[in-house]
Parts: C-alpha cells; sequence; structure tokens
C-alpha cells in the first residue's frame, strides 16, 4: 500500500533506534509513558492527518481565503480539521499533565507534528501559530495576560498570530516603524502596518490574538528598541469575557 503522508517503519527506525526516544521515559518528567504510550500519540496523530488534513490540501491551495464583507472566508474543511488537532490533544502535546496537556517529548511531539505537516501545511499553521504564541505570553507575560490570553489559548477558544515585519522593513525588523504610545490606564495604542499575517483574521475561535512588534516613543534605535505586544481581535474584559471589536484592521 503506497504511503500517503510519512513512513510508520522509517519514522519508527528513527525515533527509536537513531534517536533512543524510549529512553527518556527513564527521566522523571516521562517516567509514566512507555514506547506503547509514544506509539499511540503517533497513530493518532497520523489518523486525524490523514481523514481530516490531508483530503483538502490541493482545494486549499487552489481556494486561498478570501476578504468578503470584512471577513475572512475559508473552505470548509479547515475548521473540522482544526478541531479535530484540538480535541485530540495536540495542541498542548507537551504541556503538563496537571495542565491538560500530554507531557510528551518534544523528539515524540515533533513527530506527531510531522504527520499534519506532511498532510496539509497551510491548515497546521493554525493551531501551530497559536503554539507558538501560548508559548511567548507564558514564558513572559504577566500573571494577568497569561489568564486574560494564555488559558484561552491553551484551551482552543483563542487562537494565536506573529505580527512581526513590515511593507518597508523586509526582514530588518530594527527598520519597522509600528508606535506603542502609552495610555493612562496602562494599555498602549498601538499604531502601524504589518505584513506577513498567517492566520490573519478567520472564524475559527473566538478570539485572535496577535503578538505584534512596536516601538515605544522614547525607544533606543535598533533591535534593542523592539518591545511585544499582545493585541486582540477582540477586547477582553476582567471577568475573561469577550469585550467589543477592536480596532484591528485587516
Amino acid at each position: 500500500m503506497p504511503e500517503t503522508l510519512l513512513s510508520p517503519r522509517n519514522l519508527a527506525f528513527e525515533l527509536y533506534e537513531v534517536l533512543d526516544a524510549q529512553a527518556l521515559t527513564q527521566r522523571p518528567r516521562f517516567a509514566e509513558h512507555s514506547r506503547e504510550t509514544f506509539d499511540a500519540a503517533l497513530t493518532t496523530a497520523r489518523t486525524v492527518a490523514e481523514k481530516f488534513f490531508a483530503p483538502h490540501n490541493r482545494k486549499a491551495d487552489e481556494n486561498e481565503p478570501r476578504y468578503v464583507d470584512g471577513r475572512a472566508e475559508l473552505i470548509p474543511e479547515v475548521k473540522p480539521a482544526v478541531d479535530a488537532f484540538l480535541e485530540a490533544g495536540f495542541l498542548n502535546a507537551n504541556r503538563d499533565f496537571d495542565a491538560g496537556g500530554m507531557q510528551l517529548p518534544s523528539l515524540v511531539s515533533q513527530a506527531c507534528f510531522a504527520h499534519f505537516q506532511a498532510a496539509n501545511a497551510g491548515t497546521t499553521a493554525y493551531p501551530f501559530l497559536t503554539m507558538g504564541a501560548a508559548n511567548l505570553i507564558e514564558s513572559f507575560g504577566s500573571d494577568e495576560q497569561k489568564r486574560l490570553f494564555l488559558q484561552p489559548m491553551i484551551e482552543g477558544r483563542f487562537f494565536g498570530t506573529m505580527a512581526l515585519t513590515e511593507p518597508h522593513a523586509g526582514s530588518s525588523l530594527a527598520d519597522i516603524r509600528t508606535r506603542a504610545e502609552p495610555c493612562a490606564d496602562g494599555s498602549y495604542r498601538i499604531k502601524g502596518n504589518k505584513i506577513f499575517i498567517s492566520g490573519g483574521d478567520h472564524e475559527l475561535s473566538e478570539n485572535i490574538v496577535h503578538m505584534v512588534l512596536a516601538k515605544l516613543p522614547d525607544a533606543p534605535p535598533g533591535v534593542k528598541g523592539i518591545s511585544l505586544f499582545i493585541v486582540p481581535k477582540y477586547l477582553v474584559n476582567q471577568d475573561g469575557s469577550r469585550g467589543e471589536r477592536n480596532d484591528v484592521l485587516l
């Protein structure tokens, strides 16, 4: 039978014969795992990728997202695929058991993710970008930011993006012109233009959390003057409920 995604035989050889993934179960963090649990995660990833992601790979290429009447329109197959990814727990594959995660080693989770990337890189980008943005907030965000933004992202209710470069800057982020003006309430007004924002708008989630690079008025020149800001599509109230539409234009 022809392989449509990754070869299980080759993947198993790389994981267990070359990289000795099973040896990771000797470490306290992964002591509750075994080769059987690793293989179960890999099998689930392959099944979800083949059933929900691979079938619309070509269709998604031929029908790119469109912006119609102020809304981004995606082909209908994208949401069931993303929902299946969330339901299977892969959004939190590396996160602790206590936090609702699978507590997999990065080696094994990356092998799982490879199935989705092989099946459909475009649709896979939505949860992958969310994981990256969530990791940023978890590593550097305040307790309040984690409560208002990280937790809903972990739950799959909010998705994330990276809004980094600008039309004139390209890969030279030191040249960005987006400005962040401090407000009396401790928030910032972000003014500027960004490009290449994958997943910048959609209706796959309740909210979209943009991680935006900008400079304060007194920022030093160069990359040392760059700061990172959370800019949600919808403002979030202190009780965690979704507030009014933010002034983010695409």
